[in-house]
């Protein structure tokens, strides 16, 4: 059987990537592809308690390198549990954040480097790599208005405190920012940037245009 698809969406908190990988797996389902969707951190059993010490505002201060471990400990799971069986099932994933993430946020807000992020993602994730990643990427300022409103939102109906990481300053987040442009430069072939205030209906269209194109040439070369 052929290897599935391994699509990832990446971007900051308030990026839109929760509607748009929705939208996506509907999109793909109506075309006859199995979809299966996971989010990191979480997405197992394991990996959902790892989220929760992640995300909670009273687990700061956390060490960049205590939060980093953390994040490759949730992935190797998501990884054996989920990712790879459903690779060698020959569905396509459609996964909520990867190891980009961990090099923009640890990587590159929390300065610790991107060669310690790669180093890493070898030893723990043997070097899996997505097919295709969409990097959604609005204005800086559009973002973290979004992610502070959405976690006021599920805090508010829910009680879960998922905010650690949006009551960061600016400055890291610029440097997030900065380090999901310079992953985009690159690796331009895997990486599909989609940039700027544009309307959920116009991130969709570009979304949809970069899936169909790497289907045709997943399809070609099988």
């Amino acid at each position: 059987m052929p290897r599935g698809l391994f699509i990832t969406l990446e971007g900051l908190d308030g990026s839109g990537k929760t509607t748009q990988i929705k939208r996506l797996a509907q999109w793909l389902e109506k075309h006859g592809h199995a979809v299966v969707q996971v989010r990191q951190p979480g997405g197992t059993a394991t990996g959902d308690r790892i989220r929760a010490i992640l995300l909670d505002s009273r687990s700061a201060p956390l060490a960049p390198i205590t939060e980093m471990a953390l994040m490759f400990a949730d992935r190797a799971q998501a990884i054996a549990e989920v990712i790879q069986p459903a690779l060698d099932a020959g569905r396509i994933v459609l996964c909520d954040r990867f190891t980009d993430s961990t090099e923009a946020y640890q990587g590159g807000g929390r300065e610790i480097g991107s060669a310690a992020v790669l180093d890493l993602h070898r030893l723990i994730c043997g070097n899996l790599q997505p097919d295709l990643t969409l990097l959604l990427l609005p204005g800086l300022e559009v973002s973290l208005a979004r992610a502070r409103r959405r976690n006021e939102r599920v805090e508010a109906k829910s009680g879960a405190d998922e905010g650690r990481f949006e009551a960061e300053q600016d400055a890291f987040y610029r440097r997030v920012w900065q380090k999901y442009r310079a992953i985009a430069a690159r690796e331009p072939e895997r990486v599909v940037l989609i940039e700027g205030d544009l309307t959920i209906d116009e991130v969709y269209e570009q979304i949809v245009e970069a899936v169909s194109e790497r289907l045709v040439t997943s399809e070609q070369s099988a």
